[in-house]
């Protein structure tokens, strides 16, 4: 199916304040694997194939620094450069090669609203480690918050080639491969993140996650439950930083034959949000979290 520039959400770089607890938290307790490790950063990867999933960046405060994406091309990346700037954007840095022990090469465009893409081609990648059922094995996708989601929308549409896969009232989910969705843009006050989702093998990898993290101090903020459009399992936290993360599981598999879903297809019956029903809405910790990361500014 492959229409977008765009093959992979590769991973996603945050600035935080103490490398030394991120690298606690993510390792010990979230479960990732160090990959590499510089000065003031460090690169961590799930089970799966990619060189790394999260980069952590010592930083004064906690801040999104960039998502990256894998392009199908070398060819991808003059194509966004173009496409970003005719509209609205700009290049931040342009086709070069990378600086992330990842290697390969990389662009680095930021949308209108100042958010940070960067897009990858020809990175190293791992072997998959295998039978890993605790561990994540890689992203699933980045929700960001927007005043504007179908401005927004028309740029990652337009750029990147992402296809809409489904529109409810409040958010608008975009794929470039059979996952439901690698972005999505939700309603919000500003360009914010609203949280990051890593995919886990199965249910038992979400509920566990679930215990372990609760265990240690991070209680589920919502969940657990089952999403409507992506049909995804979740259990939602707060980082040791007030990043919103999430375990996922079970995402939907989608093709050219899937229907687009607009607001009358997402409608809930009263006092529910997803398919299961069992969890409390979204907790007040949550939804503030969610208004308060922000873009390193460029």
């Amino acid at each position: 199916m492959p229409h977008s520039h765009v093959s992979d959400l590769r991973s996603v770089a945050l600035n935080v304040p103490d490398l030394k607890q991120a690298e606690e938290f993510y390792t010990r307790t979230w479960l990732l694997q160090v990959a590499a490790r510089e000065s003031d950063a460090l690169y961590l990867r799930g089970s799966g194939r990619e060189h790394h999933i999260l980069s952590l960046h010592r930083a004064a405060k906690p801040a999104l620094r960039h998502i990256a994406f894998r392009v199908r091309s070398a060819g991808s990346l003059d194509a966004i450069a173009g496409e970003a700037v005719a509209a609205g954007g700009r290049v931040v840095s342009g086709v070069s090669k990378s600086t992330d022990p990842a290697g390969g090469s990389a662009l680095i465009v930021a949308d209108p609203q100042g958010r940070v893409l960067r897009f990858v081609h020809g990175d190293v990648t791992h072997d998959d480690a295998g039978e890993t059922p605790l561990q994540p094995i890689r992203l699933s996708h980045v929700v960001l918050n927007s005043n504007a989601v179908d401005q927004d929308r028309v740029f990652f549409e337009r750029v990147l080639k992402l296809t809409l896969s489904d529109r409810t009232r409040i958010m608008a989910f975009l794929r470039c491969n059979s996952d439901h969705h690698c972005l999505a843009l939700a309603d919000g006050e500003g360009p914010s993140l609203n949280h990051i989702a890593f995919l886990m093998r199965d249910l038992d990898g979400v509920m566990r996650g679930g215990g372990r993290l609760a265990d240690a101090g991070f209680p589920i903020v919502w969940g657990p439950g089952r999403h409507g459009p992506g049909n995804n399992l979740f259990n939602y936290f707060i980082d040791p930083f007030g990043f919103v993360i999430e375990y996922t599981a079970e995402v939907q598999q989608v093709d050219d034959s899937y229907r687009t879903g607009g607001p009358e297809d997402w409608k809930w019956p009263p006092g529910r949000i997803d398919h299961w029903g069992i969890s409390a809405p979204p907790s007040p910790q949550i939804k503030e979290a969610q208004k308060t990361i922000f873009f390193q500014p460029t």
